[in-house]
């Protein structure tokens, strides 16, 4: 097991292993759309975190706001707008989140287009799972920038 780094020691194109919270999600927007280079398991999963947080978040609001206005039939104009932002906050972490899962992939030594397997029905996602709990190997070196 790698030792923690300070975000400011690792450069962008190598793994952060031992990534905080803040870290991982600061890294997760710097590394926009980069499918280049690897991701550890703490960058991985700190980011979903984040985003499952988001999710309940917006679930509860939709929830509890979203019926305002309409006297509690279906969604009031509250409710449309938070779908709306919803939405756009979906697109815009889309690209970015196959780019964690890929270059998460590599930090496994596995290529990126095992990302793929995730589109085979019921067993897909749980092969994926098992890749992303794996451990980093060196040799997923291999996928760094050279």
């Amino acid at each position: 097991m790698t030792a923690p780094q300070s975000s400011a020691s690792a450069p962008l194109d190598q793994p952060l292993y031992g990534a905080s919270f803040g870290d991982a999600i600061r890294r997760f927007f710097r590394k926009y759309a980069d499918f280049t280079g690897r991701a550890s398991r703490s960058e991985f999963w700190w980011w979903y975190l984040f985003a499952i947080i988001i999710a309940v978040v917006y679930s509860i609001l939709l929830q509890s706001l979203g019926t305002i206005g309409n006297g509690g039939r279906g969604y009031g104009p509250l409710g449309w707008i938070l779908i709306v932002v919803y939405i756009v906050w979906v697109v815009a972490i889309l690209v970015p989140s196959i780019a964690l899962i890929w270059r998460r992939l590599h930090d496994a030594n596995l290529a990126g287009p095992f990302f793929f397997l995730g589109f085979i029905p019921v067993v897909g996602w749980i092969i994926l799972l098992v890749f992303y709990l794996l451990p980093s190997k060196p040799e997923g070196a291999r996928f760094d920038r050279r």
